[in-house]
Parts: C-alpha cells; structure tokens; sequence
C-alpha cells in the first residue's frame, strides 16, 4: 500500500513532466526567435543611419579634399560608422554580415557580436563604402534570462496544477467517496440495501446504477444459496439419518449370512462417509455465506480441553502420546462453533497423519496456536486446503476436513501454515 499512488496524481505527474519537457524546449525556441527579432531590427536601424549619412553628405556642397578629411574626422569620431573611398566605379547592393570580435571602445578584454551593413553610395559623383556595425545583445545573458523566466513559470504552473487539483479532487471525487465508503459498509448477510448518491458526472452515475444492479443480484443469488442450504440440510440428513438406522437393524438380523453382512457392513461404510461429506459440504456452503455471525470472546485453551476430551476414543487405538504447552492463554472474538469445528478438524488430522504410538503436541502462545504430529511423510503443499484432495498417500477422509478449517480462517483474517520437519506435521494459526 505505500508504493501506491492516488488516480489524480497519475495525470498531475504527466502533465508536469509534459510541461518542463515544453518549457524547456521552448528556451532554444524563445532565444532563436528573440535574436532573429533584434538582428531585424538592428539591420533596420543600421539602414537609417545609413540613409540619415547619404542624404545629409548630398545636401553639403564641399571640395574633394575637405571631404576626405571630414570622412577621416567622422570615422574616428562616430563609434561603429566608417566612410572610405570605394574601389568599386559602380553602385553595389548593400549586404548585411555578423562578425564576433572585441569591442575596441570597451575597457574589459569581452568579445562580443556585431551586426554589420555594409553599403556603397556616392558623393560628389565618386563612390565610397560605408560600414555600420552595431553590437548585438549577449548571447549569454539573452540565453539567462530567458533561462530564469522559463524556471519561473514551470514553478508557478506546477504550484498551480497541484492547488487547481486538490480543489478538483475534493469536488469532482466527492461522488465516488461516498460510493466507496457504503460499499465498505455493505453487510450481505445483514440485508442491507444500498442508495448511492446523486451525481451530475455521467462515469459515476453508470459506476453506481451497475454496483446496485451488481448488490441487488447478489443479495437475490445469497437469499436463494441460503434457502437451498436449509432445504438441503433438512432433505438430505432425515433420509440419510433413516437409511442408517434401517442398515444398523439390518446388522442385528441374526439371520444374515456372512457374505451378506460384510455387504451390509460396506454399505454403512459408505452410507457414513457420504453423511459426513454432505455435513462438511452443508458447513462449508454455511461458512461461505457468512451464517455464523454471532460473535463472543472465546477462551481457546477452554475449546482445546473439551475437544480433546471428546477425541479420546478416537485417540486411544492409535495409542498416541498428547502434550499440550499453553504458554499464555489467549481470548479470541468469533463464534464458538467454528472454533470448535477449526479445533476439532486439526485434532481429526493430527490423529489420522500420526504414527502408531506416535506423538500429538498443541502449543499456545502469544495469539499463535501450533498443533503438529508425528507423520510417515511431508503432505502435498499445493492441495493441502482444498476441497476432495488427498495431501497423503495413507489419507482416507473425505478431503474437507482442512478445506474447512482454512475458510474459517479466511473468514476471521487469520494466518494457517503448515511444514514439514524432523518427521512432525506443523499446522500453525496466527490469530
């Protein structure tokens, strides 16, 4: 259960991570688009100055040489501007360049980028070139900034999935709470009808119009179980029980023949074990459908005694030596019948597994009840608790018995396990 997460988070996780995965792409994009605007916009300032260059020299009437010391004098004096005489008679197409160099008008040694224009116009009929190059805006500090303002907005759009879906949760998922909290408390065996709340969201309003269909069913299909297990019960155990008294008259008859009452004497065999089979199926059905509901405080060492009491008969042909070790006595909440059925079944079994002369030991302790026996060998683990299976060779029961006593566990949420060691059977109960 820790590693499991709330459905809302799944989507709040992908839609985060689809968000950086977008807004750091979007730093590349932002810089690319950013530069090619202030490259745009620097190639159109370096045309105005241009421009605002070639018509103010046409306007001024001036000799040859005192237009070229004034070309000498603005070129020293006017950052990024050049005028020169041009080797090219005609007139070219301007064209526009970047270069990356250290700026010469700047003290710290930085190299840095320039945007350039290099353009040709004429002055007093004699061609000249002219070179503006403007500096561009660091890439590194372009790049920073809008490094920083993208972390600023996952963060606050991340902050904002997270309130935006708490607030969803707690509106859109209040439906299903609801509907999940009645089912907690449904009880089948108590006939209980659930009314799920009214919803607007169709999702739900299907999820709860399906779990009423689902319960109404369900209850119909308990109620007719549990008639056919008291019908059952009632029909097949007074025909069973009036078959058994006629055979054991048939066994008194002094006038059978021998043949004749080793026949009748299989068929009470068989006729017993089929009323025990039917017993065990009818209990289990019963435990199944949770009809033993009554609950009281049990003292299992008291439920130990008495069924230990009864199995002596049972006991004593096989000669067995019990022992019993009740460390800490210990109280259990649950219906007194199916712990005496769980206790009597792995009595039952450690009689039929043991060895002759063998050993039977019941130990209790700290809530953990261990009942083990000496056996001829390990039974089968994978079908040990099911239904009609022989865990053993020398096994002759009608294979219910631990079927039984693994649904009452189930039943209450105890722990049965079972091992195999040094020649003893272990059947161990966390309570």
């Amino acid at each position: 259960m820790g590693s499991m997460s709330k459905l809302l988070n799944k989507p709040l996780k992908a839609f985060t991570l689809y968000a950086l995965l977008i807004l750091v792409f979007s730093i590349p994009v932002y810089f690319f688009v950013v530069d090619y605007i202030w490259l745009a916009e620097l190639d159109e300032h370096n045309q105005i100055i241009k421009q605002r260059i070639e018509r103010g020299l046409k306007k001024t009437t001036i000799d040859t040489s005192e237009l070229e010391k004034l070309l000498v004098f603005w070129s020293s004096i006017e950052q990024g501007t050049k005028i020169s005489p041009s080797a090219y008679p005609l007139k070219l197409k301007d064209s526009v360049y970047t270069i990356t160099r250290q700026n010469k008008y700047e003290s710290k040694v930085d190299v840095e980028r320039f945007r350039g224009l290099l353009a040709h116009i004429f002055i007093n009929g004699k061609p000249y070139e002219i070179n503006i190059e403007t500096n561009v805006e660091e890439t590194d500090e372009t790049l920073l900034a809008i490094t920083i303002i993208t972390i600023l907005f996952f963060i606050f759009l991340v902050l904002g999935f997270i309130i935006l879906n708490k607030r969803i949760s707690r509106k859109i998922w209040q439906p299903f709470k609801s509907t999940l909290r009645k089912l907690k408390q449904f009880d089948l065996t108590k006939h209980q009808t659930i009314h799920f709340e009214k919803t607007d969201i169709l999702e739900f309003t299907e999820l709860n119009a399906e779990l009423s269909r689902l319960i109404e069913k369900n209850i119909t299909t308990y109620n007719q179980q549990k008639t056919f297990i008291e019908n059952a019960s009632h029909e097949l155990q007074t025909p069973l029980a009036l078959l058994k008294s006629k055979i054991d008259l048939l066994l008194q008859n002094r006038e059978l023949s021998g043949e004749q009452a080793q026949i009748i004497s299989v068929i009470n065999s068989s006729l017993s074990r089929v009323t025990r089979t039917n017993k065990n199926l009818l209990l289990l059905a019963k435990i199944e459908n949770q009809q033993f509901a009554h609950n009281q405080p049990i003292q299992l060492a008291t439920v130990l005694a008495e069924s230990l009491e009864n199995l002596e008969d049972y006991i004593a042909p096989k000669a067995l030596t019990v022992t019993k070790n009740i460390k800490q006595p210990h109280i259990i909440n649950s219906n007194y019948t199916l712990v005496e059925v769980l206790v009597n079944n792995l009595l039952i079994n450690a009689v039929q597994h043991s060895t002759y002369k063998g050993k039977i030991g019941i130990e209790l302790d700290n809530g953990t009840l261990s009942i083990y026996n000496t056996g001829y060998e390990e039974l089968n683990t994978q079908n040990i608790f099911k239904r009609f299976s022989q865990p053993s060779t020398v096994s002759t029961n009608s294979g219910l018995g631990l079927a039984i006593v693994k649904e009452i566990c189930t039943q209450y949420g105890w722990q049965i396990d079972y091992k195999y060691s040094n020649g003893f059977h272990y059947f161990t109960i966390t309570f």
